[in-house]
């Protein structure tokens, strides 16, 4: 392995996210028709072996036994990539909201419209998790809402970028 015996700390920038959903195909369309999220490929079949890159890394990171399971890739406007999974055993399970479990809580996702995207996640079959909230009411215009995706993620929607969103000195 590499070291880097660099001393500077840099900020990394985020490549994507994995998520596991009990639909691939229902996935694929509600993160592209309702999100606009492009698809980069379709979803495919990954079949447990070790001749392969891809079969060998699926080997090491979830161990064996598994068989097969579908993925997708996909990438938000600003080049996030979104992985979606589905295996046999994610079928009939939706993920449990707890936020004071250790791990992932939450993404983001970024839309000056709020309201128009929350709108169109309920009826798209997701849920609004809360009111549509403002940051600094009568002061900026920055406006936030929780949300749940059709198959039980949750996430937030936020007006404007996350700096915007806590910096001190951000315009009016």
């Amino acid at each position: 392995m590499a070291q880097n015996n660099s001393s500077h700390v840099y900020p990394k920038t985020f490549s994507h996210i994995g998520i596991t959903v009990p639909d691939l195909d229902a996935a694929v369309k509600f993160y592209s028709e309702v999100m606009g999220f492009y698809i980069i490929m379709p979803p495919t079949l990954v079949t447990e072996e070790k001749e392969t890159a891809i079969g060998q890394m699926c080997l090491d990171v979830f161990g064996e036994g598994w068989g097969t399971f579908r993925i997708a890739h996909m990438s938000t406007g600003d080049k996030i990539g979104i992985e979606l999974f589905e295996f046999k055993e994610s079928k009939d399970q939706k993920p449990v909201f707890n936020p004071y479990r250790s791990g992932l809580f939450h993404f983001c996702i970024q839309d000056p419209d709020v309201e128009g995207l929350v709108e169109k996640i309920v009826a798209a079959g997701g849920k609004q998790r809360m009111p549509i909230r403002e940051y600094y009411p009568g002061e900026k215009p920055y406006r936030m809402c929780y949300v749940e995706d059709p198959f039980g993620t949750v996430f937030e929607v936020y007006s404007h970028s996350y700096e915007l969103h806590y910096s001190a000195g951000a315009y009016k």
